[in-house]
């Protein structure tokens, strides 16, 4: 078993070290099956990794990974560098048809769905599907092979718009959205696949977990992603001055890619069935203004600054109308999880990774 570790930054090799050192009852997955849905785009392919790390690094009983993607070229081409290896299989399809998979199944992960404003706004139905329908195959699935556990990735925009200027957002707490408006493809279609969950755990007793991430970042993802950090990411790398196209108020919480990994392994192999947790750093809660001298001071030498100009908005640009906020995240520290990384150090090394050349890990 190879791997072409100098095809992996060393920032991304120091990450996954970071993520299968967490004190987690990894021994749960000696010998065992994970699938993981959306393995090609940033969380799921981030997932994927870990665990094919674990397997390059520890002696025990391997771990065989089938990713699940649906554009196989682009899977090919990001599990390139783990080509030939026996513990990784990509399976091509679509989430939203039958899982064509009758091998041993031991853990499941769903986190294949579009996950951008931009990309949901353009595929609404195919958002919707893969939160919907997907979730109804991956949990038919996982019962069939009578699954240790399922994870579904879900989000913070399940909460909708939480009244009040500064909300305190628990588990229990909800919002609205409306159903007649596009944007809501992807909040409410995250809700029916956690109530799908809830419901499947209760009448079938399979185990799930739902893991509501919040804004999550570092190396990997696509700098044409179209989400903020991304494209204010973008122009740092390129020495350009990073544009707001808004007053930047608003506040999010950023969690860099090595806490929301362990989390997510943290709720899937600690949480209680039919039970969803939050997961984001709520110690990173700082507005877009804020986020933008943030990513510039990451780069002093190029001299750029954040610049307000309302017309760079993209075309089909939908704002949105969440203001704010605080995510509770006390649920899911009871179980031992807590992040580590601030967005100084979080947007410096993602910067860096795509700065510099790859060297080995």
């Amino acid at each position: 078993m190879t791997t072409n570790v100098a095809a992996r930054h060393r920032i991304m090799t120091e990450d996954l070290n970071a993520i299968v050192s967490a004190d987690l009852p990894w021994s749960q997955f000696d010998g065992a099956t994970v699938m993981v849905s959306g393995a090609s785009g940033f969380i799921g392919s981030n997932l994927v990794e870990t665990l094919l790390y674990r397997n390059e690094t520890h002696g025990a009983a391997k771990t065989k990974v089938i990713a699940l993607a649906r554009n196989a070229s682009r899977a090919n081409t990001r599990y390139s560098a783990y080509a030939g290896r026996s513990d990784l299989h990509i399976l091509n399809q679509d989430v939203v048809s039958p899982i064509a998979y009758t091998g041993k199944l031991d853990f499941v992960i769903h986190a294949a769905s579009n996950a951008t404003p931009q990309r949901y706004t353009a595929d609404p139905v195919g958002t919707h599907l893969a939160n919907t329908l997907g979730t109804y195959n991956l949990l038919r699935l996982a019962s069939e092979h009578r699954c240790r556990s399922l994870l579904f990735v879900s989000s913070g925009d399940v909460y909708g718009v939480v009244p009040g200027d500064s909300p305190v957002i628990s588990e229990d707490t909800f919002g609205a959205l409306d159903p007649m408006q596009i944007r809501s493809c992807y909040g409410e279609s995250k809700r029916a696949g956690e109530n799908l969950c809830a419901c499947w755990t209760n009448q079938f007793g399979l185990p799930t977990k739902v893991a509501r991430l919040s804004h999550t970042y570092g190396p990997g993802i696509s700098l044409d992603d179209g989400r903020v950090y991304a494209d204010f990411v973008a122009r740092a790398v390129a020495g350009k001055d990073i544009v707001l196209t808004s007053d930047g108020t608003a506040t999010r919480p950023f969690c860099y890619i090595t806490d929301a990994i362990i989390g997510l392994f943290t709720i899937m192999l600690l949480g209680t069935p039919g039970e969803a947790y939050n997961l984001a750093n709520d110690d990173a809660i700082i507005s877009i203004a804020e986020l933008a001298q943030v990513v510039a001071a990451c780069v002093p030498q190029s001299g750029i600054k954040p610049i307000f100009d309302a017309t760079a908005r993209p075309p089909g640009y939908v704002p949105s109308k969440i203001a704010g906020g605080r995510i509770d995240t006390r649920k899911v520290r009871a179980l031992g999880w807590k992040p580590t990384v601030t967005p100084q150090v979080g947007f410096s090394r993602m910067i860096e990774s795509y700065r510099k050349a790859s060297t080995p890990g």
